[in-house]
C-alpha cells in the first residue's frame, strides 16, 4: 500500500543495473509531480556520467508503466513520477477492503514492556504525571495493535523510608478515620500531615524510623497497614485513570515492593560477575563512559552505606526480571529528560551483567515539562503542582460548555459525554502532538479550538463525515470501486495510502507528532474535498466512490485517533 516503496521497488533494479551495484533511488513526494527521485545526481560524480544521461538511462529499464502516467527527467536530473490515475485508485479500494487500513500486523512480534505513569502512594497524581501517562498509554495501544504482546507496567513508588512515617500517621489517626480520609482520595492532606509531624517531633521521628525496619522486617501488623495504604491509594489511582481514558487496570501495577525479594540476588551477581567497588561504604557499579563534569567516573549506588537499597538497584532488578522472567526484547521507560543519565548508567550496568544483550534492548522515551502561560512549569495559584484531576475536570467543563454553546439541542447526558470526549481528547492532543522532547504550553483557547491542529478539529472533521452517513440514510458504504476524477480526491487519496507508513515509522521512533501531524493533514484533505467534490449530490459511480473515500477517511481518522486514545463522538 506504501506508494513510495513501491515506485522505489521499481527503480531501484534499474538504478542499480545503471550503477552496477546497489543504489538507494532515494524517492520522496513532490510539488512538481507526485513523487521525485534524486539518485541521479549523487550518482554523476561516482559515474562519471552527466545525471541526466544517468536518469534517462534507468527510465528506459524501470517499469513504470502500469504504475505511473508519466516519468520524465527534469532540471539537472531529476526523475518526476505521477502515478496512474487507476493505480492510485486501486490502492484506496484495497485500502477500503482492508479492516486493518494497510497497517499489517508485525512480521515479528515481540514481548515490549512499557513503563509508564509510575505515581507515589499516599501522593496525589498532578500534573507532572501526565506526558508518562498519556505517552505511554499511547505506545501501548499503538505496538500492540501492531500485533507485539505489550506488557504495561506502572512502576509505583510504594516502598522506602517514607513509609515509616506515613504508617505511623495512619496509626495515630486509626484504621478506620485514616481510610475515609485516604478513600476521599485526599492523599496529599495524609502526606502533608504526616510530613509536618515527622519534621517536627522527635518522637514520632523514632517511631518512624523503627516502624521502616518494622516493614523492611516483615512485621505482619505493619505490612497489613503498608497494605491499606497502597490499596487506598491505587484505587484512587484508578479513578483517574478512568476520568483519562487510558488502558492501565489494577493488573499492571507493578510496585517496587515487588522488586523486593530481588534486590539482594542482584547485588550478589553484581558482586559474582566482578561489576562492585566500594565507594564511600557504598556497593557500586561503574558503568562504562559514565562520567562526571569533572571527568571522574560517575557511580551508580545499588547498595548505600546503611546496608539499604538505592533506586538503582530496583531499576537493574526489573531490567533482569523482565528479560529473564518476562523474555522482553524491548523495554520502554516513560521517564522525563531529566532522568536520562541514570537511564543511561543503569543500561549500560543490565548490559555489563549480561541481563540486557541483543536482541533486548532498552529506551529511555524521555518528555519535556508543561509549562504555564508565563513559560515557566505550571503550578497552581498556590504555588504548588496542579492536580492532574483539577486539570481534567476543568478541559471536560470547558468542553461540555462549548459543546452546550454549539449544540443546545443535545441533552444534559449527551452534552455530558460528548465535553468529555472532546475535553480529554483535547489534553491528551496537545500534549502528543508536540514533540515529545519538548517542553510545551498549555493553552486552553487552542487545545479546544475546533480550527488547526486540536483534538476537536480532527472530531468535528469525522463526526461531519458520519453525518454524511445519516443524511444518506446509509449505515455503511456502498461496495463500490474508488474512481479519481480531480485533484482535490487525489490529494486525498495520497493521504489515505499513506497511513501504514506513518504507523509503522512512529512504531520505531515513538514519536507521536507525527501521528497526530498526518491526521491533521488527513483532514484537512477531506476538508478541501468536501468542499470541491459533492458526495451526495454527485452522479453514479461518482457519488458512490466519493461515498467510500469518505468512509475510508472516517475510519483512518478513528483508528489514528484511537491509537492515541481519543474517543471519536458521532455528533459534535
Amino acid at each position: 500500500m506504501d506508494l513510495e516503496k513501491l515506485l522505489t521497488d521499481r527503480l531501484a533494479p534499474a538504478f542499480s543495473a545503471v550503477a552496477g551495484g546497489p543504489v538507494d533511488p532515494v524517492v520522496r513526494r513532490s510539488q512538481r509531480a507526485d513523487f521525485q527521485s534524486d539518485a541521479a545526481l549523487a550518482l554523476a560524480r561516482r559515474l562519471g556520467r552527466p545525471p541526466r544521461a544517468i536518469a534517462e538511462e534507468v527510465l528506459t529499464r524501470a517499469e513504470l508503466d502500469e504504475l505511473c502516467s508519466s516519468a520524465e527527467v527534469s532540471g539537472p536530473g531529476f526523475i518526476n513520477l505521477t502515478v496512474a490515475d487507476r493505480t492510485l485508485g486501486g490502492l484506496v479500494s484495497a485500502l477500503a477492503a482492508d479492516p486493518r487500513l494497510g497497517v499489517p500486523v508485525s512480521a515479528e512480534p515481540e514481548t515490549v514492556v512499557v513503563d509508564y505513569s509510575a505515581p507515589n502512594v499516599a501522593k496525589e497524581m498532578h500534573v507532572g504525571h501526565l506526558r508518562s501517562t498519556v505517552i505511554g498509554d499511547a505506545v501501548a495501544r499503538l505496538l500492540e495493535w501492531r500485533g507485539h504482546r505489550v506488557v504495561r507496567a506502572n512502576h509505583l513508588g510504594d516502598w522506602g523510608t517514607p513509609f515509616g512515617m506515613l504508617i505511623e500517621h495512619l496509626v495515630d489517626l486509626g484504621e478506620a478515620e485514616a481510610t475515609q480520609e485516604l478513600s476521599m482520595g485526599d492523599l496529599d492532606s495524609f502526606y502533608k500531615a504526616a510530613r509536618a509531624k515527622f519534621d517536627a517531633d522527635e518522637a514520632f521521628r523514632e517511631r518512624a524510623r523503627l516502624r521502616v525496619v518494622a516493614l523492611q522486617g516483615g512485621d505482619e501488623r505493619t505490612r497489613r497497614l503498608w497494605r491499606l495504604l497502597v490499596e487506598q491509594s491505587e484505587r484512587y489511582f484508578l479513578t483517574v485513570y478512568d476520568l483519562l481514558d487510558v488502558t492501565l487496570t489494577e493488573r499492571d501495577f507493578r510496585g517496587e515492593s515487588s522488586y523486593n525479594d530481588l534486590l539482594g540476588p542482584v547485588v550478589d551477581d553484581l558482586d559474582r560477575l566482578g561489576l562492585l567497588r566500594e565507594s564511600e561504604g557504598a556497593a557500586c557499579v561503574f558503568p562504562p563512559g559514565s562520567v562526571g563534569r569533572d571527568g571522574e567516573p560517575l557511580p551508580l549506588i545499588v547498595r548505600k552505606s546503611d546496608g539499604g537499597y538505592g533506586y538503582p538497584a530496583t531499576d537493574l532488578a526489573a531490567v533482569r526480571h523482565r528479560t529473564g522472567t518476562l523474555d522482553a526484547t524491548r523495554l520502554l521507560y516513560l521517564v522525563g529528560l531529566p532522568q536520562q543519565r541514570h537511564f543511561q548508567m543503569v543500561y549500560a550496568a543490565a548490559a555489563q551483567a549480561g541481563w540486557l544483550v541483543p536482541p533486548a534492548r532498552a529506551e529511555h522515551v524521555g518528555f519535556g515539562s508543561i509549562l504555564g502561560p508565563d513559560g515557566r512549569m505550571l503550578r497552581s495559584r498556590t504555588g504548588e503542582s496542579v492536580k492532574l484531576v483539577r486539570l481534567l475536570e476543568e478541559a471536560v467543563a470547558r468542553a461540555t460548555a462549548l459543546t452546550r454553546e454549539r449544540n443546545p439541542e443535545l441533552t444534559d447526558a449527551e452534552a455530558a459525554e460528548v465535553g468529555r470526549a472532546v475535553g480529554i481528547g483535547a489534553v491528551k492532543y496537545a500534549d502528543l502532538s508536540n514533540d515529545r522532547h519538548r517542553d510545551y504550553v498549555l493553552d486552553w483557547e487552542r487545545m479546544l479550538s475546533l480550527d488547526g491542529n486540536t483534538a476537536p478539529y480532527l472530531q468535528y472533521a469525522y463526526s461531519r463525515i458520519r453525518s454524511i452517513f445519516r443524511r444518506a440514510g446509509l449505515t455503511s458504504p456502498p461496495a463500490a470501486a474508488v474512481s479519481l476524477t480531480g485533484p482535490a480526491e487525489r490529494a486525498l487519496a495520497f493521504e489515505l495510502v499513506g497511513f501504514a507508513a506513518v504507523v509503522t515509522g512512529v512504531e520505531r521512533s515513538l514519536e507521536f507528532h507525527h501521528l497526530t501531524g498526518y491526521l491533521h493533514r488527513l483532514a484537512t484533505a477531506f476538508s478541501a474535498f468536501y468542499e470541491r467534490c459533492p458526495v451526495l449530490r454527485a452522479d453514479e459511480p461518482v457519488r458512490d466512490s466519493r461515498l467510500v473515500l469518505a468512509d475510508l477517511t472516517a475510519r483512518v481518522l478513528r483508528q489514528g485517533l484511537h491509537l492515541l486514545g481519543i474517543r471519536t463522538p458521532e455528533r459534535l
